[in-house]
This record gives C-alpha cells, structure tokens and sequence, in this order.
C-alpha cells in the first residue's frame, strides 16, 4: 500500500517596511508593520481548524511573529534552513536599483555578490523537504518570499530557479500536495480576506 501523502502549508510572513518598498530583506531581522500584524492575525480561525505533525519556522522574527499571530507559535520550531535568500551587497536594495548596474537583472537569474545562488538556496529548501516528508501527517513553514517561492520548485521537482514563475505576497497561505502521484499545487498567492471585507 502506498504511503499517504500529507499536504505542506505554508506561510509568507506579515508584511514589513522593506516588503512593503520592495527593498531585497534576506538576513536584516525586521519586524512586521501593523498591517503585517493585522493580516497575519487573519491565519488564527484558519488554522484552528487543523491538527499539524510538523510547525517550522524561520528564525527571523518577521516569520516567527506571523507564526505566533497564526496561533502555531507554542509548537513552532525554529530551522535556519527556512532564512530567506542571502543577497549579500544586494541586502536592502530593490529590484530597479540593481537593474541600474545590471540590466535585467533577477534574484533567480543572476548572482548577488557576497551572497547565495538559486541553488544555495535550493539544497537548503530541499533539507526542509526531507523533514517534512519524514512527519507522520501535515506540516506547515513560516518563512519568506524568494525563499518559499523556490521550495515550492523544488516540491513540485522543478529546478531552483523556477520559483521565478510564482509570485508570492506577504501574509498568504498556500497549500501543495498531489493529484494521484504527481505533485501539485493546491492552492497559491490567495490572500486572506476579513468577514468585514467580505461585506459579512
């Protein structure tokens, strides 16, 4: 009989100063604006409703606070494999600014001197996913944007550097899993919405 398979959640921290100005945030440990706080509220009744095997985290704390504001925070443990992208002279620095200096420049494509590659970042999501496969039921990651975005390739056994096809806002909840033995996305980049905003 086949293994079953569980389902991986996983959580874009609350939305941060940089995030929110599109500045390159890897090892810089900011905390979430009060809308970060806001929205990652919002995950609480969601996850009430499940049981989880596996709670990691990043250790940063825009991660961790998003984990404590979605009710997980008591189980929680803290992997350093799940810290976002290094971007070395890149850190703090948006997108266009690079550009600049280097047309066409992409995290994914390109190197950020001083710090990881794709594939850097690659065998650190799939170190994650060994653990994650070894939970005897559903595990879920709170973790960061370029970072979750290649984990999920590599869930879905594409290269590190197709995470460049998923964009990912902060404060969202994704879900993968399978259809028969293929892996699969489930569900992506939904954001969450409040019973106030929904005109409930």
């Amino acid at each position: 009989m086949t293994a079953p398979r569980h389902n991986l959640w996983l959580v874009r921290h609350g939305q941060t100063e940089w995030s929110k100005s599109g500045q390159h945030t890897g090892r810089t440990d900011l905390p979430l604006t009060p809308d970060g706080e806001t929205k990652a509220s919002r995950l609480a009744p969601i996850l009430a409703r499940r049981r989880f095997a596996l709670v990691l985290t990043s250790p940063l704390q825009r991660a961790r606070r998003t984990c404590e504001l979605a009710g997980l925070g008591d189980q929680a443990q803290p992997d350093d494999d799940l810290m976002e992208w290094d971007y070395g002279e890149y850190e703090g620095v948006t997108t266009p600014q690079i550009q600049q200096t280097v047309p066409g420049w992409s995290v994914f494509t390109h190197p950020c001197p001083g710090g990881e590659t794709a594939d850097d970042v690659g065998r650190r999501a799939d170190r994650v996913l060994e653990r994650v496969r070894a939970a005897s039921g559903e595990a879920i990651l709170f973790a960061h944007g370029h970072y979750l975005r290649v984990l999920a390739a590599r869930f879905l056994r594409f290269p590190p550097t197709a995470g460049q096809h998923f964009t990912l806002d902060t404060a969202t909840l994704n879900i993968l899993g399978h259809d028969h033995d293929a892996p699969a996305i489930h569900r992506w980049n939904a954001p969450l919405v409040s019973p106030a905003e929904k005109g409930v």
